[in-house]
């Protein structure tokens, strides 16, 4: 391509998108144009607006930009330094440091938009892993290299249940074989510092990289962070061979940047109010997070609810990509009820015998019938009382509160905050708790001594 061919003008400019035309050569989807007259001012080519002319989402200040500057083509899109230089620091959409660490000096230049394995190559194993967490391992266990969501409204332990399983997983399980990788999209600045303290503190750091694009940056820059996100695992598992667990706060952030980019080029959304391209963005990337034959990736993710309504459409479009779903209850929140799971909400693909083992899947599906008998006799006992209730009515129950309090737990992220030791409870210990519980084993314990221990034998001492 000739220095003429590379040359661009740009005919308008709202917000961080600018329009610009080519007059010989197009551009190919995702190069990065650079301004001329200042080439710290970067665009990555999106879309075609019309003939010759292209939206370009800018990734930088836009305020050198203006009707009629020359912009030039690189011909390449965004690549970043990949290596295990990674691990232990904190980068940006572009592989830039934001540690104050020095330069990432990766042996290899990765592109960060790349296919999603063939499926010859996709491992169709399932193996439960375990978190460590008693409602989760219980309701919603974890396959190996599947996919986790973490769905709830704002405040109510997402992110705290997020660096948990981060904790539990890296340093109690799999330190030796797996490596995180940890997206912040669209969050709090604040959170992203807590994140890095604590990762610190817990001395997982080394085994992390920490890819951030915060709520204040643009909504190009948001959208872009989590596929440069991605780009980082597949390089730990296609050129390192190494399992790589990738957590995500937040997927909802995702959609929004992508909506809010969609609103400026005046695309026509759907009828939800969405961009119409919502489906095959969130399929971009959890279509490239996938296990292969030589390492496994094993995604988590926190997924917001705007206004706590499960039913909006961006919420509902993650829900196809997910095998476990841990819905979490402002209700349940309110009853100091932490983590604040609904257990009832919250599945996973991986909860029958085949998978899960014919013990796990029996005494979750007991607990489940019993929670949901408890939830009809609520509203007799709020109006006349558990007294009111027959012998049996009130067996039941008073083990289903029993239950839903030993599901309840501290947490080691937290422990400067409650002040009180975190606890990993291994999923054996949890089911024999469980199901001695439904056998009626503990009925002349009071129910509030079952909550916030590990196991029941705790009550005994």
């Amino acid at each position: 391509m000739t220095e003429l061919e590379q040359k661009g003008i740009v005919l308008a400019v709202e917000g961080q998108v600018a329009e610009v035309e080519f007059s010989h050569a197009a551009p190919a989807v995702h190069d990065i144009l650079v301004l001329e007259n200042d080439p710290g001012v970067t665009m990555e080519v999106f879309s075609s607006s019309r003939a010759n002319s292209y939206y370009c989402l800018v990734l930088s200040s836009s305020v050198e930009l203006r009707r009629g500057a020359a912009v030039s083509n690189t011909g390449v899109p965004i690549t970043i330094r990949a290596g295990r230089e990674l691990l232990g620091r904190v980068i940006d959409f572009a592989g830039a440091p934001l540690d104050g660490k020095g330069v990432i000096a990766g042996p290899d230049a990765f592109p960060i938009y790349r296919t999603s394995p063939h499926y010859r190559d996709v491992s169709t194993k399932q193996e439960i892993l375990e978190t460590g967490i008693k409602v989760v391992d219980l309701f919603c266990p974890l396959l190996k290299g599947g996919k986790i969501g973490l769905i709830g409204g704002a405040g109510v332990g997402k992110t705290v249940m997020l660096t948990e399983l981060l904790h539990n997983i890296i340093l109690m399980r799999e330190q030796a074989s797996t490596v995180s990788v940890f997206a912040g999209v669209g969050e709090r600045v604040r959170e992203g510092q807590e994140l890095i303290a604590t990762l610190e503190e817990k001395k997982a750091l080394p085994s992390v990289s920490v890819v951030l694009g915060p709520m204040g940056s643009p909504p190009a820059v948001r959208r872009i962070t989590a596929q440069t996100a991605v780009a980082v695992a597949e390089y730990f598992r296609d050129v390192l061979k190494m399992n790589v667990l990738f957590f995500i706060d937040n997927v909802f952030r995702f959609a929004q940047a992508g909506n809010e980019l969609s609103m400026i080029m005046k695309t026509i959304p759907s009828e939800d109010g969405y961009q119409p391209t919502l489906a095959s963005e969130i399929s971009s990337i959890h279509g490239r997070l996938i296990s292969t034959n030589e390492a496994a990736v094993t995604t988590i993710e926190a997924v917001y609810i705007p206004n706590d309504d499960i039913l909006d459409q961006a919420v509902q479009a993650v829900f196809a990509h997910l095998d476990s779903v841990v819905v979490f209850s402002r209700d349940v929140y309110q009853q100091n009820l932490l983590p604040a799971v609904d257990p009832l909400a919250s599945y996973s693909s991986a909860l029958n015998p085949g998978t899960a083992g014919e013990f796990h899947y029996e005494t979750a599906r007991e607990v489940g019938v019993l929670f949901k008998k408890a939830e009809s006799l609520e509203r007799v006992v709020s109006l006349v009382g558990e007294s009111e209730l027959s012998p049996e009515d009130r067996m039941l129950y008073q083990r289903s509160r029993k239950i839903r309090n030993f599901l309840t737990q501290n947490l080691y992220v937290v422990e400067d905050q409650a002040n009180l030791e975190g606890q990993f409870v291994p999923l054996k210990t949890t089911l024999e708790d469980v199901k001695a519980i439904l056998e009626g084993k503990y009925d002349s314990i009071p129910e509030d001594k079952f909550r916030y221990i590990g196991s029941v034998k705790e009550i005994k001492k």
